[in-house]
This record gives C-alpha cells, structure tokens and sequence, in this order.
C-alpha cells in the first residue's frame, strides 16, 4: 500500500468534519491528525457530519457508541475528548472510503445503512463503533473495489 492510498481517506475527511475552518488545522498526513485527536476535534465537527452525511445525530451516536447525552454536552463544552475525537475520525474515514468505492457519498451511505452478507447481515453502520468492526468495513470495502468476493 502506497503512502498516499494511507493518506487519501484523511484528506476527504477533513471535509467531511467541516474543513479547515472547523478543524483549525490543515491535516494533510496520518501524523497531522495524531495531536488534534489528542487534544480533541471541535464539537462543531459533529454538526459538520451530521450536515454534510445527512444522518442524524442520534445514528451517528449509536454508530459512535457515544451517548446522545454525552453528544449534546460536548457541544456546549467545545470539543470531544480524545477518545471521542477518535472514534469520530474512524467513522468518517469510513464514511471516505465508502464514498471512494462507490464514487457517490448518498450511494456509499445506502450501502453503509443497508444490511450486508459480507459483513454477517447487519449495516456496515452498525459495525463502526468497534475498531475490529470496521476494519471488517474498511476490509469489505477493499474486496468490493477490487471485485474480489469471498
């Protein structure tokens, strides 16, 4: 895997988390996103994701396996911890490599929300608030663009 295939899914995601504006940083390599993790993404990032994937914010909590409650007091504190801040960036790197795949963000989120064989039955979505879950996407998602079906 070539450095720029590692990299391409975190450019898409700094729009998919509201851009540069939102972010206040330019992450342009994997090594770029390690400290705004760390100290926590802006909570604005969750309004960004919620806007521009057209899921709502209780699916994205479920898909995050972060409270709601948790969601809505991190809005008003300004920013996610770093846990959070992680799980949020796995989703939408997810969410980007969908988008990649099916060349189509509405076509790669119907096949996130949609029950899948590949993935045991149940959503891709449904999937994501584990790291082994959704390497399991991420890994689906690599068969699917290379036409390769177990």
């Amino acid at each position: 895997m070539t450095t720029a295939s590692l990299e391409s899914p975190f450019v898409s995601a700094v729009t998919l988390l509201g851009g540069e504006g939102v972010l206040h940083a330019q992450p342009r390599v994997v090594m770029d996103w390690i400290p705004l993790v760390r100290q926590g993404l802006p909570s604005a990032c969750v309004d960004a994701v919620v806007r521009i994937t057209g899921i709502t914010q209780t699916e994205l909590a479920h898909a995050l396996a972060i409270p709601e409650r948790t969601l809505a007091r991190r809005k008003r504190e300004g920013a996610l911890s770093p846990e959070e801040s992680a799980k949020l960036l796995r989703f939408v790197r997810v969410v980007a490599r969908a988008e990649t795949v099916f060349e189509d963000v509405n076509s790669a989120l119907n096949w996130l929300q949609s029950p899948n064989a590949s993935v045991g039955g149940v959503s891709p979505l449904s999937l994501l608030d584990t790291e082994i879950g959704a390497d399991s996407v991420l890994d689906t998602l690599g068969r699917i663009e290379h036409g390769v079906f177990a």
